[in-house]
């Protein structure tokens, strides 16, 4: 049986350039992730009131998710996740403190904690369930 040491989560017959999509596609969540985290004013309208905090959920739980499927720089598991949890209510922060048209809900950081655990979940549970 051989261990696999690179710590990646995708399959292990994934090829180089399903690799390297699947690398793209992370790298391109956390840009939007910091741009609609970090733009000056959103307005976030739903059909229920709670919609914002599935946004945040979202936000912070799909950029998880795929970074520990595919790891662009390599860093281990749990930098990924750390970074993410801290993120969370730092940008809260940030947003009240230095974004005008913007406030940090204590809420919000609970929603996008919430997300990085459904993130961390799904990568789980996906490694399980399909072997990779």
């Amino acid at each position: 049986m051989t261990q696999r040491t690179d710590h990646t989560l995708l399959p292990a017959g994934t090829t180089g350039s399903g690799r390297s999509t699947v690398r793209v596609v992370a790298v391109l969540a956390v840009l939007v992730h910091l741009a609609a985290i970090y733009w000056p004013r959103v307005d976030v309208v739903g059909p229920v009131p709670w919609t914002d905090k599935v946004v945040h959920v979202l936000l912070f739980g799909v950029p998880t998710v795929l970074l520990l499927v595919a790891r662009p720089t390599r860093l281990h598991p749990a930098l990924v996740v750390g970074a993410l949890a801290l993120h969370a209510p730092v940008s809260e922060l940030l947003q009240h403190y230095l974004l005008p048209h913007r406030s940090g809900d204590p809420w919000d950081a609970v929603a996008d904690l919430g997300g990085v655990v459904l993130g961390v979940t799904l990568a789980v549970v996906g490694r399980r369930r399909w072997r990779w």
